[in-house]
């Protein structure tokens, strides 16, 4: 695992747990975050995907991201 992957990861598990807690399923968090039901299993699962679509995802779920840049 990369230093890159590490932060991917940690987010997949929080959304896992939100959606979780919200009761749904990876279909009806898709649909909220307009994407598609994979692209959410990717998300969990901590895979690269478009900071467009973590945005997407944080907000369906109503979960706040910070970005920082490393110097």
């Amino acid at each position: 695992m990369t230093s890159a992957q590490a932060p991917l990861e940690r987010f997949g598990d929080i959304v896992k747990a939100q959606r979780k807690s919200y009761g749904w399923s990876q279909h009806q968090l898709a649909v909220a975050a307009q994407v598609s039901r994979p692209t959410v299993a990717r998300v969990e699962a901590g895979t690269a995907v478009s900071t467009a679509t973590l945005s997407n995802v944080a907000v369906a779920l109503g979960i706040e991201v910070h970005l920082e840049v490393a110097s």
